[in-house]
């Protein structure tokens, strides 16, 4: 089968389309043929082996353990071990692969069942593809650190993104007044998600702080964090909370250290997601996307030999929603 291969970490330059064996189906494992999938901040993170602590979580510090990247995954099942009760082949599926050992970037890839949930009837295999690892990572940035509620102030920051334009939608779906923060280019398409779910106010970062406005949230959940979560305090109504879901890896471990430390001073919760694949969680997408609530937004899709161009274009941060990848 052909597949996106890396042997070494570093640039887009270190991807090339091979010709590789295809997975072997263990008992408890589904074969997928790959239709579509796409890519996400982890992709290029995994190539370039960077922040370095990526290498401690997925194996390999001088090389790569993981030869084919791609999480997200959309496709038909080709074959399914004897263990195997939930899909049977020809089922349409889509799902995704960070906890059992990536491969999306390639004709053919093997996951458990736990891993893949039945593709939404209504949208195409490379607009479910943009799903699993985006939509799930909001999805459990709102509900399960953000303990969203409906009637609540929800503030999104990076709301054109992939992870925030999904959680534009859901934060919607869940019942929330939802503001957006993005730039002025990409208001547009913020109001416009998924129809009549996008955000009910938009904020342009460019024109407007939004730590200096005086409205308060409820809930903040900032994917695309480059500056400090002290600057956002002021905006987090008494008991609310920060969830940081996405953004530069200072801010990252900003909050992974002093977290606990700045909710105890400020009596807010400040935290931030790991999200974890839950099938349960796909099949609630599942019945969003199903029910027209979730609307996928695809910016640009490429074939699998393009995968390198679609993460060059991925790292100059100017997605608007996802990026897709038809193989």
């Amino acid at each position: 089968m052909k597949a996106i291969v890396q042997s070494e970490y570093g640039s887009t330059d270190v991807l090339r389309l091979a010709e590789v064996d295809p997975p072997v189906v263990p008992d408890n494992g589904v074969l997928v043929q790959v239709h579509a999938a796409s890519v996400d901040a982890g992709t290029w993170h995994l190539m370039r082996g960077t922040p370095f602590l990526i290498r401690f979580i997925f194996g390999g510090l001088l090389k790569p353990k993981i030869k084919i990247l791609g999480a997200a995954v959309a496709g038909r099942v080709e074959a399914v071990g004897q263990g195997v009760v939930q899909f049977q082949p020809g089922d349409e599926v889509f799902g995704e692969l960070s906890e059992c050992g990536f491969g999306a970037f390639a004709e053919y890839v093997c996951a458990p069942e736990a891993a893949l949930a039945l593709k939404p009837a209504n949208v195409s295999f490379e607009a479910a593809a943009t799903v699993p690892v985006s939509a799930l990572t909001a999805l459990q940035g709102l509900r399960d650190c953000g303990q969203i509620r409906a009637g609540q102030k929800v503030l999104i920051n990076g709301a054109s993104g992939g992870v925030g334009s999904f959680a534009v939608q859901i934060a919607k779906a869940l019942g929330a007044e939802v503001t957006a923060v993005c730039s002025t280019k990409k208001m547009d398409m913020v109001r416009s998600l998924g129809g009549s779910v996008g955000a009910d106010h938009v904020i342009d970062y460019t024109q407007v702080d939004v730590a200096q406005t005086g409205q308060q949230y409820d809930l903040i959940l900032d994917a695309a964090a480059y500056r400090s979560v002290f600057d956002y305090l002021p905006v987090l109504a008494p008991q609310g909370t920060y969830v940081l879901v996405g953004g530069s890896t200072a801010r990252l471990f900003q909050v992974m250290l002093f977290g606990s430390w700045i909710s105890r001073i400020s009596r807010r919760s400040v935290t931030c997601l790991a999200a974890k694949t839950n099938q349960a969680d796909l099949v609630m997408l599942k019945d969003l996307m199903e029910a027209g609530k979730i609307v996928p937004c695809i910016d640009r899709c490429y074939t699998l030999s393009e995968v390198p161009a679609a993460i060059r274009y991925l790292e100059q941060r100017q997605v608007q929603g996802k990026v897709a990848i038809s193989v």
